[in-house]
């Protein structure tokens, strides 16, 4: 069930989950802490996001994490990460991780295509005419590659035009299309499982959950009883 909420309105939920004992805050990057950029390596998570889950993250029993399609090396530099942070981060929906004096950390499983994915995204998005020039090239992941157009009017149409050829050129790989960018990836993790193994790692008793896209929805899809999913934006 979905509802309407204002922020800063009394809503009995949101005091719910903040008397909970052990509680990850976990919010989606780009769309969510940060504006979609048309540049995917200018993204930066605005001030007041920031400010937020640095007080968030100096409270007790309280873990906040980035959790990202991008890969753990972009997604470190989008979120200004450093080693010594006590920010969690899950990349590649949820396949790989970098955990708080631990460091990164792919998670077990999956055979990697990787390489293929990219010459084959990237041969697309060079022969793509409506995209050239554009900046919208293929974007390295690591399990996989995204053919990004997170700009107005950059060819937003041309990725859903396009999408069928390269189904047939790939056609074991797992699609994502989201806000003007598709992803082809060799692991099926996605931000489910990154909220399956957040709450294992950290032995959760609640999870806030944020995110504006329509991967986002899978994370929201395995949330329990005691936990909160925010749609952020429209859809």
């Amino acid at each position: 069930m979905t509802r309407p909420w204002i922020p800063g309105t009394a809503d009995a939920d949101l005091t719910a989950l903040a008397t909970t004992p052990r509680l990850v805050v976990a919010l989606d990057f780009d769309g969510t802490a940060s504006p979609l950029v048309a540049d995917p390596m200018a993204a930066r998570a605005l001030p007041e996001v920031a400010v937020q889950m640095a007080r968030l993250a100096a409270m007790p029993d309280t873990i906040v994490a980035y959790v990202s399609g991008r890969s753990m090396h972009d997604l470190r530099e989008i979120t200004e990460h450093t080693d010594d942070s006590v920010v969690v981060l899950a990349g590649s929906h949820g396949a790989q991780y970098w955990f708080p004096g631990e460091g990164a950390a792919d998670a077990p499983g999956g055979h990697d295509r990787a390489r293929g994915a990219r010459g084959a995204v990237g041969r697309r998005a060079a022969d793509h005419r409506p995209l050239r020039g554009r900046g919208a090239g293929a974007e390295d992941l690591r399990h996989g590659a995204a053919h990004p157009s997170r700009g107005p009017g950059d060819g937003g149409e041309g990725l859903r035009r396009d999408r069928r050829p390269r189904r047939r050129a790939l056609p074991q790989w797992r699609r994502r299309a989201g806000h003007r960018v598709l992803e082809f990836s060799s692991r099926n993790e996605g931000k489910d499982a990154a909220m399956i193994a957040l709450r294992e790692r950290f032995d959760a008793t609640g999870i806030l959950f944020a995110g504006d896209d329509v991967t986002d929805e899978d994370a929201m899809r395995v949330l329990q009883e005691g936990d909160l999913g925010v749609r952020v934006g429209p859809g």
